[in-house]
């Protein structure tokens, strides 16, 4: 995974909140409190795993688009060769009849 500036400077910004909390559950499972230690650490590593590789803002927006636009343009860019094409009116459609 190649990182460019401003997603290393967003991972050091991570890590500076990450890694006091995986300090302290790894002291409070050293002091016997096993369920809050791996509960910390767990958080730990969400808070780095998360934004790295589950939200990835580019498929976050994508979606988001993709969601807002109506469904006939979202039909335009596929290249299935069963969907009509944007714009396209089958003329049973418009008044019921069928063309032989």
């Amino acid at each position: 995974m190649r990182l460019g500036l401003l997603d290393t400077i967003g991972l050091a910004t991570t890590l500076i909140f990450a890694i006091p909390v995986a300090n302290y559950g790894v002291m409070r499972a050293l002091d016997g409190e096993m369920v809050v230690g791996v509960a910390m650490v767990g958080i730990a590593v969400a808070m780095v795993v998360l934004p790295q590789y589950f939200l990835d803002p580019e498929r976050i927006l994508r979606g988001l688009l993709a969601g807002l636009l109506p469904s006939r343009l979202r039909a335009a860019g596929s290249d299935d060769p069963e969907e009509p094409a944007a714009g396209s009116v089958d003329r049973a459609d418009v008044d019921g009849s069928s063309e032989e």
